[in-house]
């Protein structure tokens, strides 16, 4: 299995060139060794290269910031994967593109399934689900992975922001609610292989639209908490900073958060066997954070 990961220095990214060494021909890639809104380094790198399946983990996810980079984050989220999927498309290769709970509204009571009508009230969603489109529209063979509340060892998520902050201060403010699923960057880079895998080995894939992230879902405020416990448990941190609900209004930002991130990861779990994130047994390793 040939496998070109774009966006490899993220976090899905690492996790998946993590477990992917020795396993697959692999070419990982940084946005500083490949720039996917060049559509005329993609076509060259994909033809140099001839995968069978393209993973693209690149993605411009600061959620905020892009209410003001919009031409930035449009380049990396919709353009990119636009250029990928062509570039995939022109060789007969697989592309796997990892999208957002942010293409929602975030005001469903239920949980969000993969027919359920798009509404991105953001920048950063409205890019993403550009993205989606992109991809769909010009490659066959595609799998659109819609994930939500990334967390991994390295880079920049809740759960380090939780333990920095917990390191600092005696009390915390987290909002109440705000609902989702967490979700474990190497679980989503096992779903991600898995399905690869099917593929090149000739299973019969309905191509489409997924979703996966972690359960139980919980509130942002459930989610510190349990980290919280894990990091006194493992020594990680002295004691439990005391910690309070707040609400959404009450930790105003540049851009919308969605009240309900909730994914309904059936469809996944009924044509791949990939079961939802244990996000619980992420944090069994907390000192690594």
């Amino acid at each position: 299995m040939k496998v070109l990961i774009t966006g490899a220095n993220g976090q899905v990214g690492q996790a998946l060139v993590n477990k992917l060494q020795g396993k697959a021909e692999l070419l990982a890639v940084t946005r500083e060794q490949l720039d996917i809104t060049n559509e005329a380094k993609v076509k060259a790198q994909v033809l140099a290269f001839l995968p069978d399946v393209i993973i693209n983990a690149a993605a411009y996810t600061a959620v905020d910031k892009a209410e003001q980079e919009q031409e930035l984050a449009h380049q990396i989220n919709a353009a990119g994967p636009e250029f990928l999927a062509k570039a995939a498309e022109s060789i007969n290769a697989a592309l796997l593109h990892i999208s957002t709970d942010y293409v929602f509204a975030g005001d469903k009571q239920d949980n969000y399934n993969e027919l359920d009508t798009t509404n991105p009230q953001g920048v950063y969603g409205a890019t993403k689900l550009a993205g989606e489109l992109a991809v769909a529209a010009y490659c066959q063979k595609h799998i659109i992975l819609r994930t939500a509340w990334v967390f991994y060892e390295n880079g920049t998520n809740f759960v380090k922001t939780m333990l920095r902050l917990g390191k600092e201060r005696d009390s915390l403010g987290i909002v109440g609610d705000q609902f989702g699923g967490p979700t474990y960057a190497g679980d989503i880079a096992d779903a991600l292989i898995q399905i690869a895998q099917k593929i090149t080995s000739g299973y019969t894939t309905n191509y489409g639209i997924y979703h996966f992230s972690g359960m139980p879902h919980v509130n942002w405020f459930e989610f510190a908490s349990v980290i919280f416990d894990a990091a006194v448990k493992q020594q990680v941190i002295d004691k439990k900073p005391q910690l309070n609900a707040i609400t959404t209004a009450d930790f105003p930002t540049p851009a919308k958060r969605p009240a309900n991130s909730k994914l309904n990861c059936e469809k996944i779990q009924r044509e791949f066997g990939i079961t939802p994130s244990n996000w619980q047994l992420a944090l069994d390793r907390i000192e690594d954070y």
